[in-house]
């Protein structure tokens, strides 16, 4: 256990020695996607079973829309490959609602609330609580996001209820009880190319930790990750993440802790009146 703290104070203290823009991987900061946008999202988790050495590819198209400057609207399918067979298992809508906003000269700091139901035929196979492709069921809860100069910090607290998946696959199977938890999550990025900006063409390259605990209210035992990245912006329009997230403590049962991550993201502009 004193390694992987020793490996979680060195990745952080990196990240911050080596100033970010606010678009994390695993986790959504505060901030909104600009006002009558339209993105387009591809992420592939790609994660390696527990107890063999197989990779299960969880693919998730995603569309999202930018409302207004205070609220955003995501909406994602589910769809799996695993042992060469190809699998559609739901979706899930998240919505984002920014209260508070105190901009000032390159720094500023946003509170937001979100929520997300999602659905999810699949069987359950596990005690963690994953609705991004895992469990039916509803998220709430409160992010809030600082930026000062190249560096983000961003943290969030939701709560989740787990309900039955669909087709018959009850989440008794796993833990009747076990059906509601809190995920924490604290998120640190720095930008690192450019070191000058001169042009909207420019890619920039951003360096990340994210942190994601999740603790199950029945039992008390939780989960801790992280999840370093790297981002690329390309002529401010395109996104390319490659991330991989690594299990500190594994103690609610997850058939695919760890694995790595791949998402492209191209967003149009004003497309919305």
């Amino acid at each position: 256990m004193k390694k992987n703290i020793y490996l979680l104070l060195s990745l952080v203290f990196y990240i911050n020695c080596a100033g970010a823009q606010e678009l994390f991987s695993y986790t959504e900061p505060a901030s909104n996607m600009a006002a009558n946008s339209l993105g387009i999202r591809v992420t592939d988790n790609f994660m390696k079973e527990s107890k063999a050495n197989n990779f299960n590819s969880h693919i998730m198209p995603e569309v999202m829309l930018g409302v207004s400057r205070k609220i955003m609207i995501h909406g994602e399918a589910f769809l799996s490959i695993g042992n060469s067979v190809f699998k559609t298992e739901g979706g899930a809508i998240y919505l984002k609602y920014r209260f508070f906003s105190k901009d000032d000269i390159h720094s500023h700091f946003r509170i937001a609330v979100f929520g997300r139901y999602a659905f999810n035929n699949s069987d359950v196979h596990q005690s963690s609580i994953d609705l991004n492709g895992h469990n039916t069921g509803f998220e709430m809860g409160l992010v809030s996001t600082k930026l000062i100069n190249k560096v983000a910090l961003s943290a969030s607290l939701s709560c989740l209820t787990a309900q039955d998946n669909l087709s018959g696959n009850k989440f008794i199977l796993v833990d009747s009880n076990g059906r509601n938890a809190i995920n924490y999550t604290f998120s640190v990025g720095k930008l690192m190319i450019p070191k000058e900006y001169v042009s909207y063409n420019q890619t920039n390259m951003n360096a990340m930790l994210e942190i994601l605990v999740q603790t199950n209210l029945s039992t008390g035992i939780s989960n801790l990750d992280i999840a370093p990245v790297i981002q690329f912006i390309i002529k401010s329009k395109m996104r390319v993440d490659v991330g991989y997230r690594i299990p500190l403590s594994n103690q609610l049962y997850r058939k695919y802790p760890e694995g790595g991550m791949i998402r492209f993201e191209y967003n149009l502009f004003n497309v919305v009146r």
